[in-house]
C-alpha cells in the first residue's frame, strides 16, 4: 500500500511530516550506510500502511547490497531479541501508540543497541536530506520465524515452573502483543482471558495506549468480573505493558519499576538498578533498601541503555511503563515485564493489591499536560517562582523540597510541558499542580 501518512519518525515525534513509501526507501538505503552490517532484521506492525513501507525500507536495504531478515509482523521487542541473539541491526515499521493513520520506523544496530541522536540519527538524517548515492543491489531478502526462540528467551530469564496459577487478563490493544501472547501463556502455568489480541491497525476497540485510563475501561471490567489476579494492558507495539492489581486499580510504572527492581535484587544482591527522573522517590528508596545501587537518568530509551551499558545495572525501568532488562540486551520488553511481575506474585503467596502497598508511600498527580506557546518562556518562569527551593536542570526542571517535588518537561510531539507531582499526600499534590499552573498560566 502507498501513500501519503503522518509521521511518527524516527526520533519518535509525531506530525513530524509526510511519511512515503519514498522516504522509507531513503531511510533503509541510508541506515544500510550507516550499520555497514551484511544483514538487516526488518519487521512491522499491524497498520494498513505498515507492509508497503516496510517493503519500501527493505528496498533501500538491498540496493546496498546488504541482506534482509524480514520478520514479518512482530512485537518490537521481537527485533530486539535478533538484534541481541544473532548480533545484527534492526528496524521495525511502527508507530507504536499512535493512531491509526500514522506510521514511522524504529531503528537498533546490532546487540540492540539504541541509535540516538549522536549515535546514528542525525548522520541518517543528513544522509537522507542530500540523497543516498546508489549502491551495488543483490541484497537478499530471507524471511524469518522467531517466535519459538522469543518465547525460550523470555523465559530464560524467569523460572516458569515456579508460577502459580494464576488468572491473568490481557487487553492486546488490537496490537503486536496479540502475535505471541497466547504462545507465552501455553508455556506457563498462569491462565489466560484474552480481550483484543487480534491484530487490527484500525484499533476498532480503544487506542492502543494503555497510558491513558480511559483505555484501560474494559480490562478493568474484565479483572473485576472475572476475580482474575493481574490485569495487562500492552501498547501498540507491545514494547510497554500496563498493569492492574486484583481490585481493578491500575499500577504506575514507578509501583511497577519498584517492585521488579526489589525482586532483582534478591537474586542479585548489590546490583545497579536505573530509574528515570520522573519515577517516584519511593523507586531509589526501595532499591537503597534492599541493598541495591540506584542510578537517575534522563527520560528516554537512549539514555537508559547507555546508563546501563555503562554501569552494568541489571534492570532500568520509567514511569511511563519501559522496563530495560539486561538479560534482554538490555532492551524493554513488555511481555517480559509482565513475565517477571507473574514470577513476583506467584513467589510472594500475597495479592498484588497488597504488595504495592510496601512500595506506595506517596501521592502522585500522574502526568498533567500543559499547553503553552513558548515552552522555554514558562519554564523559566516556573524556575524563578521556586527559586527557593532545590532546582535541577537535567531534564526539564525538577523542584524540589524534603516531603515534595515536581518536574515540567517540554514536550517532543506537541506544544506542551508535562508535570509530575509528589507529595505526602492528595492534599499537597493538588494544591502543588494548583501553583504550578498559576505560574505557567494554564
Amino acid at each position: 500500500m502507498s501513500g501519503v501518512f503522518k509521521a511518527y519518525d524516527i526520533r519518535g515525534r509525531t506530525d513530524t511530516g509526510e511519511l512515503t513509501p519514498e522516504l522509507a526507501q531513503a531511510v533503509g538505503a541510508a541506515f544500510a550506510r550507516l550499520a555497514g552490517a551484511p544483514h538487516i532484521a526488518v519487521g512491522r506492525d499491524c497498520r494498513a500502511s505498515s507492509p508497503g513501507l516496510a517493503s519500501a525500507l527493505m528496498a533501500g536495504i538491498t540496493a546496498q547490497g546488504t541482506s534482509v531478515l524480514d520478520l514479518g509482523e512482530v512485537a518490537t521487542d521481537m527485533i530486539y531479541y535478533v538484534s541481541g541473539t544473532r548480533r545484527v541491526p534492526g528496524a521495525v515499521v511502527t508507530a507504536s501508540h499512535n493512531p491509526s493513520e500514522y506510521n514511522g520506523i524504529k531503528l537498533c544496530r546490532e546487540g540492540a543497541a539504541p541509535v540516538g541522536e549522536d549515535s546514528g540519527l542525525a548522520e541518517i538524517e543528513r544522509m537522507v536530506t542530500a540523497g543516498v548515492s546508489p549502491g551495488p543491489g543483490g541484497g537478499t531478502i530471507e524471511r524469518l520465524d522467531l517466535r519459538e526462540g522469543y518465547i525460550n528467551h523470555l523465559l530464560s530469564v524467569v523460572e516458569p515452573e515456579k508460577m502459580a496459577a494464576l488468572r491473568v487478563a490481557v487487553d492486546g490493544g488490537n496490537g503486536m502483543a496479540g502475535v505471541v501472547v497466547e504462545d507465552v501463556f501455553a508455556r506457563i502455568p498462569p491462565d489466560l482471558l484474552g480481550l483484543y489480541l487480534e491484530p487490527d491497525g484500525t484499533f476498532p476497540n480503544h487506542p492502543a495506549d494503555p497510558l491513558q485510563p480511559e483505555n484501560l475501561v474494559d480490562l478493568i471490567a474484565l479483572v473485576e468480573d472475572e476475580a482474575t489476579d493481574l490485569g495487562v494492558a500492552f501498547d501498540g507495539d507491545a514494547d510497554r505493558a500496563f498493569f492492574i492489581d486484583d481490585r481493578g486499580k491500575p499500577l504506575s510504572g514507578s509501583t511497577t519499576t519498584a517492585l521488579i527492581a526489589r525482586w532483582f535484587l534478591a537474586r542479585r544482591p548489590g546490583a545497579t538498578i536505573v530509574h528515570n527522573l520522573i519515577t517516584s522517590r519511593a523507586v531509589p528508596e526501595t532499591i537503597k533498601a534492599h541493598g541495591g545501587i540506584p542510578i537517575r537518568t534522563r527520560v528516554g530509551h537512549s539514555f537508559i541503555k547507555q546508563v546501563m551499558a555503562e554501569t552494568g545495572a541489571v534492570f532500568g525501568g520509567e514511569h511511563s511503563g519501559h522496563y530495560y532488562f539486561a538479560d534482554n540486551f538490555r532492551a524493554d520488553s513488555g511481555m517480559l515485564a509482565m513475565l517477571v511481575l507473574l514470577q513476583v506474585i506467584s513467589e510472594s503467596g500475597r495479592p498484588l493489591s497488597d504488595l504495592r502497598t510496601e512500595v506506595e508511600p506517596y501521592s502522585s498527580s500522574g502526568e498533567v499536560n500543559l499547553r503553552v506557546a513558548d515552552q522555554v518562556a514558562a519554564i523559566e518562569r516556573v524556575a524563578a517562582s521556586f527559586a527557593d527551593a532545590e532546582l535541577d536542570r537535567q531534564d526539564g526542571l525538577t523542584v524540589s523540597w524534603p516531603d515534595r517535588w515536581f518536574n515540567i518537561r517540554a514536550s517532543n510531539t506537541e506544544p506542551v510541558l508535562r508535570l509530575n507531582v509528589e507529595g505526602p499526600d492528595r492534599n499537597a499534590v493538588d494544591a502543588l499542580v494548583h501553583e504550578v499552573r498559576q505560574v505557567v498560566g494554564v
